[in-house]
């Protein structure tokens, strides 16, 4: 249930229905907009009678919200959310490209690559330490050596950084990371999700090989659920029949997740599509399409990289895909 205030409503008036509202045993999470206050109610609020809420002067309007997901659901927070990673801000109109590797192999290898994706435009230093790969026999990644190689490269350039986590145990090597990812494979890793929920670093959640996006949604509320807000949503591709591609990037999630909830939505065409040809065309139509930020796996040498090095652009083609996408933005 979603309680609408009108802005005629004093903090004292609010505070006082606030605390009425959890002496009926509901939780209240309070959105407060240019024009209005948002209280959203989590619990059993059968009990409440919507007709004596409306009748208060101070509300504007009551509605049931029947979709599972409530702390993550634009109803609850009409407001886009704003996530700072590191200085550089998600959301609301801000909009970020996240570059690099898919995974950390080398000191010269990382640092190089930060450093031309920087002078080409992005914004943040994308990079694997911790890699779940399909096979055992391959290149797992560096682990808390990739994460060393990674603050590096940050120092060199600045760049905040981005990597993926696999396990809560591995916390302890993330403190200095800017935004905590979660890989498709562990979108319903639910004691992770927790775990994270109560950590206080920015999440870029990827939705699963198969997913729903309803499904993608109530993973965000169990981090949510937990305590932290501060999530990122990814469109990253999932399985269809289709073999062309790695998989079938959904654009019109994109706009879908806009509209069902408040959080920033990035797209990754480098794992959508699994083809260096068709970054290009999918980072542009991805834009337009309304993302807050991009996700390009970008590499000195594809042909040697040690994992999805047919998805990596040099970083001249970075620089080109980074003119077409500033392209793009300039006329929407």
């Amino acid at each position: 249930m979603i309680a609408v205030l009108k802005n005629t409503a004093t903090k004292e008036q609010i505070g006082s229905l606030v605390g009425w509202f959890e002496s009926q045993g509901v939780k209240v999470h309070e959105s407060q907009g240019d024009f209005c206050t948002v209280l959203g109610l989590i619990g059993d609020t059968t009990k409440i009678d919507i007709e004596m809420l409306q009748s208060l002067d101070i509300v504007e309007q009551v509605t049931r919200v029947s979709e599972p997901f409530k702390k993550a659901n634009r109803k609850f927070h009409p407001e886009d959310t704003v996530v700072d990673c590191g200085g550089v801000k998600i959301g609301g109109g801000n909009f970020a490209v996240m570059a690099g590797p898919c995974s950390v192999e080398s000191r010269e290898q990382i640092i190089e690559t930060a450093k031309r994706v920087q002078d080409a435009g992005a914004t943040m230093l994308r990079g694997g330490a911790f890699k779940p790969r399909t096979s055992p026999y391959d290149f797992q990644g560096l682990k808390e050596k990739g994460i060393e190689l990674l603050l590096e490269a940050k120092a060199a350039t600045g760049l905040p950084i981005v990597t993926e986590i696999m396990d809560s145990d591995h916390l302890q090597y993330f403190k200095d990371i800017d935004l905590i990812q979660v890989g498709a494979r562990n979108m319903q890793n639910f004691e992770l999700l927790k775990a994270l929920g109560k950590c206080n670093k920015p999440i870029l959640l990827k939705r699963g090989l198969s997913a729903t996006i309803k499904e993608l949604l109530m993973s965000a509320e169990y981090i949510m659920s937990e305590g932290n807000e501060n999530i990122i949503l990814c469109e990253r591709g999932i399985r269809t029949y289709e073999t062309y591609t790695r998989n079938t990037f959904d654009l019109s999630a994109i706009p879908v997740l806009h509209e069902l909830s408040h959080l920033p939505v990035v797209a990754d065409p480098s794992h959508a599509t699994g083809k260096r040809s068709l970054i290009e065309p999918m980072s542009m139509a991805a834009v337009a399409a309304g993302a807050d930020a991009l996700e390009i796996e970008v590499h000195p040498n594809p042909s040697k990289a040690l994992s999805d090095g047919a998805q990596s652009l040099t970083p001249d083609m970075f620089v080109d895909v980074m003119k077409k996408i500033n392209a793009v933005r300039s006329i929407i």
